[in-house]
C-alpha cells in the first residue's frame, strides 16, 4: 500500500480540496406532454417513462 513519505501541509491539503466541486446535474425534457426535466438515463419520476416506454407504474 502506498504511504506518503512526508506530511502534507495544511495549505497544500486545502488547495487540493478546493478543486472538489459539485456540478449541476444535466437535465433533459421527458417525452411526456408535461415535458418534466429529468436526469438522463433515468425513468421520469412523474410519469414513469423511459425512452418512450412505461417502465414504472405511477398512480
Amino acid at each position: 500500500m502506498a504511504v506518503p513519505k512526508r506530511k502534507m501541509s495544511r495549505s497544500n491539503t486545502r488547495h487540493r480540496r478546493a478543486q472538489w466541486k459539485a456540478s449541476v446535474p444535466r437535465l433533459v425534457p421527458c417525452a411526456c406532454p408535461r415535458k418534466e426535466m429529468v436526469v438522463p438515463h433515468r425513468a421520469c419520476a412523474h410519469c414513469g417513462l423511459y425512452r418512450g416506454r412505461q417502465v414504472v407504474d405511477q398512480p
